[in-house]
């Protein structure tokens, strides 16, 4: 199966005068605002690196789902969440996934379960992946 969704972001200007958007396929965002203060100064308002840590965790935790539910296990309620850390790195600006924290299980038979998806990296691309019994 081949999936191809599409977003996009738009910009005008300089990098700290400027402003963009961001927009999706779906329309779940329509020019959506960012700019430098909500990206570098904690300003309000959304940032690419959010935004990647929202599609990791969304996509990781359906993925979770997928492996329980296949181990005939009930799935009630996952919450995932995906820290994205961005660090200049041999000047160089890259974006590291760092950290997810997954839902704690009653049962340690059930993270048996889980470790496949850790081994193959369900999300293609990941730098690093630790697992946070929360």
């Amino acid at each position: 199966m081949k999936i191809h969704r599409i977003g996009s972001a738009d910009w005008q200007g300089g990098i700290r005068d400027g402003k963009g958007s961001i927009s999706t396929e779906s329309g779940a965002m329509n020019h959506y605002p960012y700019g430098f203060a909500s990206r570098f100064e904690g300003q309000p308002g959304t940032n690419p690196e959010e935004l990647i840590g929202a599609a990791h965790a969304g996509c990781f935790t359906m993925a979770l789902s997928l492996a329980l539910t296949q181990a005939k296990l009930a799935v009630e309620k996952l919450e995932t969440s995906a820290k994205v850390t961005l660090e200049q790195v041999d000047e160089r600006i890259t974006h590291a996934v760092v950290k997810r924290v997954l839902p704690e299980f009653d049962d340690g038979d059930t993270w048996a379960t889980f470790l496949p998806l850790r081994s193959a990296n369900v999300l293609y691309g990941l730098s690093a992946l630790t697992i946070v019994h929360s």
